[in-house]
């Protein structure tokens, strides 16, 4: 599973920038960087359960590179506390901070298919409960993660890049300290809702 969607997503990147290729030696204008392809965004959550309180942000900032593809670096924060995780009253505290980037591929302006790569510095604390036997503990560690699916938008085109979007990822590295595996090492969907915003982009402006 994790080789095929490499290679599929391998083979999309190919492509892409081989028509990237045709459509810039097309163009009276091939040098340099627009201003107007520059784009930024990115999504919140914020979440309660029984005991559970988790918040997440993950801004990006990129650049259309033409009207297939967008590229961008980003970075995921997210942070939670559960409570009565080992005995009743204790406290479990998780700090993910995922720096990365990403390609998006466009087959349609409404359709896409995404590829993120992350580096992710989780800090756990564990403050056990008032006269408890079990220790205080702070755990440190780093994983390596590949999300790769697809996604939604409002509508992506030429001289519009502002959108909103959803998209459902999975990791395929399956790394063991991945945040986005379960305790069991299974791996669970990555959703995230967000909105893109064009920076610098008139009405009439073209990749």
């Amino acid at each position: 599973m994790n080789r095929r969607s490499i290679l599929v997503l391998s083979l999309l990147c190919v492509i892409s920038f081989a028509q990237a290729q045709d459509e810039e030696k097309s163009a009276e204008s091939t040098k340099g960087f627009k201003k107007e392809n520059f784009f930024t965004g990115g999504n919140i959550g914020l979440g309660f359960g029984s005991g559970t309180t988790s918040f997440g942000i993950s801004p990006h900032f990129g650049y259309s590179i033409n009207k297939w593809i967008d590229v961008a670096v980003s970075v995921n924060y997210n942070y939670i506390s559960q409570r009565d995780y080992y005995e009743v009253n204790d406290k479990l505290r998780q700090t993910t901070i995922g720096p990365g980037a990403f390609v998006r591929l466009f087959p349609v302006k409404f359709l896409f298919a995404q590829a993120q790569y992350e580096h992710n510095f989780i800090r756990q604390k564990y403050i056990p409960a008032t006269g408890s036997y079990i220790s205080p503990a702070v755990y440190k560690v780093e994983s390596n993660s590949l999300l790769i699916g697809a996604g939604y938008t409002s509508g992506r085109s030429v001289g519009n890049n502002s959108y909103y979007y959803f998209s459902l990822m999975f990791d395929v590295l399956k790394d063991p300290y991945s945040p986005y595996l379960d305790t069991y090492g299974r791996v669970l969907p990555v959703v995230r809702a967000g909105y893109n915003i064009a920076l610098f982009q008139g009405r009439n402006k073209k990749y």
